[in-house]
């Protein structure tokens, strides 16, 4: 590819992410605006699109989503669910909980789905949840989130279950030095990521595709 090329591949990401926005719903416009004022930055409005179309594709009916400070993805997957199942969110932040549990309050009145919000680390809960009872993680946030939840995808997801990790290029947070398109990045994001791509890719138990939606997300589907 040319300069050109990549200029235009830019615009193509920045127009997909505003027609996402263009189009979410009134509700998840003001959660939004309500997340940032509380300066509780949201992440890509096409990557919570995403998510919430893998939820239908999946057919879930029991979502896990792991660091949860991003209450649109929240939100978007509950809205996916369609008043079924239900969806467990983890995160060991007190301030993450405290806003997956704000939203969970916020939309308990509107759907049937069993909301739970557990605040606790990813490598300590995920041991205690039964095998094969999942058909979508979600992982996010914190560096130290995405490889236990790895580990145990294998026992957590039914057959053709998935595993999605956002932010796999490591660009979000106040640290971000380039991520993984900056080879010197050695923050404790970007080497976990180079990581965790190097192992899904390598697992012959899944099926991983490597996507630029939202600050990039890893796609593993359970063979």
């Amino acid at each position: 590819m040319n300069t050109i090329s990549y200029t235009n591949l830019a615009k193509m990401c920045a127009f997909v992410e505003e027609r996402a926005l263009t189009h979410q719903s009134d509700r998840t416009a003001q959660l939004r605006r309500e997340a940032d004022a509380a300066g509780n930055t949201q992440s890509s409005a096409a990557q919570a699109d995403l998510l919430a179309l893998l939820v239908r594709l999946t057919h879930s009916s029991s979502v896990i989503a792991i660091g949860t400070g991003a209450v649109i993805e929240s939100e978007r997957i509950v809205d996916a669910l369609g008043g079924r199942g239900q969806l467990t969110a983890v995160d060991s932040s007190p301030e993450g909980i405290a806003a997956v549990r704000r939203l969970f309050n916020t939309l308990d009145e509107d759907t049937q789905t069993t909301l739970r919000a557990v605040n606790a680390s990813a490598d300590v809960f995920l041991e205690r949840l039964n095998a094969g009872a999942y058909q979508l993680i979600v992982v996010s946030g914190d560096p130290a989130n995405y490889a236990p939840a790895f580990a145990q995808a294998p026992r957590l997801l039914d057959d053709g279950g998935m595993i999605v990790f956002t932010d796999v290029m490591a660009m979000e947070g106040t640290d971000a030095n380039g991520g993984m398109l900056n080879p010197a990045d050695r923050s404790a994001k970007a080497v976990a990521m180079r990581e965790l791509l190097d192992t899904v890719e390598s697992d012959e138990r899944f099926d991983a595709t490597l996507t630029p939606v939202g600050t990039g997300m890893l796609l593993a589907l359970r063979r």
